[in-house]
């Protein structure tokens, strides 16, 4: 017989029976694999705090940003109120910044007013004016003889002041009555029609 006729010896792998998984085995695969999802869970949970965290550190800033920039347009209107009001015929000599009190258990708040011996005009201040802040400062002006019962016997007319607005909200406000005051640059002035008549309150 010639040698390549041999059989070829088997390797020491070669049909090796795999080693059964203990019990033991198992229970240590299954704690490691649940270390791991709890390692990788609590990563999320330190992320998804520090997103918080940052969310609210902006949400304080952007706060503080409208709260200064509102601050900014008050002011703008209330330099220029009395004589863009006289130039409408509203003959307004005095303005009152910030005008809050609790009646009736209610709290209110106007941001100006102002005032003559026989008129006030109540002025609400936006950034940004929208249909809503139309129509809860509507709401507010039916209280205000109640509210501030020494201008019970004057005529009460209201305005908005804002930088910008929503699209059609002016539209909406001098609808409604309103005095539409537009703060830009250095200066705020009226922009309603001029056929517009104020609504006395």
């Amino acid at each position: 017989m010639s040698s390549s006729s041999k059989p070829k010896a088997s390797s020491p792998d070669q049909n090796t029976p795999e080693e059964p998984l203990s019990f033991e085995k198992v229970w240590l695969m299954f704690l490691e694999t649940d270390k791991k999802f709890q390692d990788t869970d609590r990563k999320f949970k330190e992320t998804d705090q520090k997103f918080k965290e940052t969310d609210k550190k902006l949400n304080k800033l952007e706060r503080l940003f409208v709260s200064q920039w509102g601050t900014l347009v008050e002011s703008l209107v209330e330099g220029d109120i009395i004589s863009i009001l006289n130039q409408r015929g509203i003959e307004v000599t005095d303005t009152i910044k910030r005008r809050s009190g609790r009646r009736d258990g209610v709290d209110y708040e106007f941001d100006i007013i102002a005032i003559n011996g026989t008129e006030i005009v109540i002025v609400e201040v936006k950034t940004t004016l929208r249909p809503e802040d139309i129509r809860d400062f509507l709401n507010k002006l039916k209280y205000a003889k109640t509210w501030m019962p020494e201008y019970s016997d004057k005529r009460v007319f209201g305005a908005v002041a804002c930088i910008s607005e929503d699209a059609g909200t002016a539209a909406m406000a001098e609808k409604n009555g309103l005095f539409v005051i537009r703060a830009t640059g250095d200066s705020a002035s009226i922009v309603n029609t001029d056929t517009f008549i104020p609504k006395v309150w």
